[in-house]
């Protein structure tokens, strides 16, 4: 896959998180247009069924949108915790590995940026994922076994290829289509636990307006995650692609990913959306890295040995 250059993917991923921005919200609104057009289908006037869609979807656009903001403005500002919650990390200083300090602090030389924060996860396992929306919370974080059992050009090959997702803004990309996913995600677990568990759920016209609510929503939750998956899958080429540019030993990440691939585990990481930012998702099934299907769709990163093909050939 060619690396398109710098500035370039910069300016596209801003493109697109001003798309995503966009698209999550046209995307709530359209469903719930939908919605209320679904529910007046048993009118027999059109013209009163229509007016009725449009008067109620007006009537909810501005709760739509002060629900969307809210959680986006929430998310967006505890991000950084919620990460750092999720994945035990806590921050690496410099007198603890200087290691570590000298092949960031190079790196980040060498492309003129300033050098994000390094955060460390007390664990075993080999992994590692940058973070943050600018500068000031812009971090990459090691597991301890990535930092103890890669050679130095291998974890140079690592800390630069998470250098390219901060270089290429394709943290805060990811952040913001994670953040939109999860609110069709909690929406879709809302509407399903009052199905199932409220008594809005019990009446025969209050059960179907839930039930359609409901296909609605995941709708919109299998079309946002399929988009932010494709996205997710692109960005980790690219920034393979980035850590050959920068270090000149696309071998070095061919190796590093080789070991990281037989232990990508981290124990504390368990939700799915902090997983994926990985270099490595450390829960996914195997079979979405190692093999062509259909499952890979839903796959957060492209099979391994792909990359590492890839990779072999510059």
């Amino acid at each position: 896959m060619k690396y398109y250059g710098l500035q370039s993917q910069i300016t596209k991923n801003n493109v697109n998180s001003v798309l995503l921005l966009l698209m999550f919200p046209l995307v709530f609104y359209a469903l719930a247009w939908l919605f209320f057009l679904i529910m007046s289908s048993g009118v027999d006037n059109q013209e009163m069924g229509l007016s009725f869609v449009n008067r109620s979807f007006l009537s909810v656009v501005p709760w739509i949108t002060i629900g969307v903001a809210v959680w986006f403005a929430i998310a967006w500002f505890s991000h950084t915790a919620i990460i750092n919650n999720a994945t035990n990390s806590r921050p690496l200083e410099r007198k603890e590995n200087k290691r570590v300090y000298n092949l960031v602090e190079n790196l980040c030389i060498a492309t003129g940026m300033k050098m994000p924060k390094v955060n460390i996860i007390e664990d075993d396992s080999l992994n590692a994922f940058a973070s943050g929306i600018n500068e000031n919370t812009y971090t990459i974080s090691l597991s301890r076994g990535i930092i103890d059992k890669l050679g130095d050009d291998e974890l140079e090959a690592v800390i630069a290829h998470e250098l390219t997702h901060i270089r290429n803004r394709d943290v805060r990309l990811l952040i913001i289509s994670i953040v939109f996913v999860g609110i069709f995600a909690f929406i879709t677990e809302m509407l399903f636990r009052s199905l199932r568990f409220g008594s809005l759920g019990k009446g025969k016209k209050e059960g179907g307006g839930i039930l359609i609510a409901l296909m609605l929503a995941l709708v919109g939750y299998l079309l946002a995650s399929l988009f932010r998956f494709a996205l997710s899958r692109k960005r980790e080429f690219l920034a393979d692609a980035g850590s050959a540019e920068l270090t000149r030993r696309p071998q070095s990440l061919a190796s590093a990913l080789r070991k990281i691939s037989v232990d990508p585990t981290i124990e504390a990481v368990k939700r799915k959306d902090v997983a994926q930012m990985f270099i490595d998702n450390p829960g996914e099934p195997e079979e979405k890295k190692t093999s062509f299907s259909f499952a890979n769709l839903f796959a957060t990163h492209p099979p391994i040995e792909k990359r590492i093909q890839l990779l072999e050939q510059y």
